[in-house]
């Protein structure tokens, strides 16, 4: 059951809003081509798309390193499906080990910590069980988090270098395309058919560059905000385990991470309350 939840898990579910944006910036710009008398076919050209992914894709290599051109393959998925866990889930987990910590000592989550799926927390917890100082074990995770941060700022940057060269390529199609009308000035039905055609390029370089890449850069970059977060609950959530706070002590620290959507189901019943008052009265 538990490796079939950590295979859940590391699927993620879809991104809705990822999905559902791409969906409605693609078809507000048809709809709006058709609107206006356009044609699908207008924009559809497969040499544009050609050129302007091939070209993008090409400079993109030619700048970046190929273990970050790989792990920002890789972190494309984050684009798409969501992986992070609710952190008021892990705050009930931490405050289950701080509770047996207290209990019958850190040795007693021996077994516990090497089971655990997840790696930050496993390795967190697992360096509190062999004895080691909370100032000791904060500076590692620290140091962690902040190479982690860097790494996922690295493949983010993959993908605004992307939305930045990818306009520039659509520039060169469209010319590349009036090159090719140049050569048929004589017939001027076909020159204004070609000129049409050659900008689809630059339409495809420009579209592709805002709705995808930038878009992707930004998103990346909000999942590793939020995973930095995670992060820091556990930090704090163990360096308390160690130092032996009162667990209930810890799960205020803790909350702090999930505060915003427990406050607005907090103040919900206090706003009730309020309004019950002066009728009591």
């Amino acid at each position: 059951m538990a490796g079939t939840a950590e295979k859940k898990r590391a699927r993620g579910k879809p991104d809705l809003a990822t999905l559902a944006g791409l969906g409605v910036a693609g078809g507000g710009i048809v709809g709006g081509l058709l609107l206006e008398g356009g044609k699908l076919q207008d924009v559809t050209q497969f040499t544009a798309g050609l050129i302007v992914l091939g070209g993008t894709l090409g400079a993109v290599m030619v700048s970046t390193p190929v273990d970050v051109l790989k792990r920002a393959a890789r972190g494309f998925t984050h684009v798409l499906f969501d992986r992070s866990p609710p952190h008021d889930d892990l705050v009930e987990e931490i405050i289950a080990y701080a509770t047996k910590a207290r209990k019958q000592g850190l040795v007693s989550l021996e077994q516990e910590a090497l089971a655990i799926p997840d790696p930050f927390l496993r390795k967190a917890l697992n360096l509190a069980v062999d004895g080691t100082d909370s100032q000791d074990i904060r500076g590692m995770l620290e140091l962690a988090i902040s190479l982690d941060q860097h790494h996922t700022d690295a493949e983010a940057k993959v993908f605004e270098q992307a939305g930045g060269y990818a306009p520039t390529v659509g520039i060169i199609g469209a010319v590349l395309g009036l090159i090719q009308v140049m050569k048929n000035l004589a017939n001027i039905d076909e020159v204004g058919h070609g000129i049409a055609v050659a900008f689809v390029a630059t339409v495809y370089g420009v579209g592709v560059a805002n709705l995808f890449f930038l878009p992707a850069a930004a998103k990346i970059k909000a999942r590793a905000h939020v995973e930095t977060q995670r992060k820091e609950l556990i930090l704090e959530g163990v360096c308390g385990i160690v130092e032996g706070l009162n667990p209930k002590l810890i799960r205020t620290k803790l909350e702090a991470y999930v505060l915003a959507p427990a406050a607005k189901k907090a103040v919900a019943p206090a706003k009730g309350a309020g309004a019950e008052a002066p009728s009591e009265a």
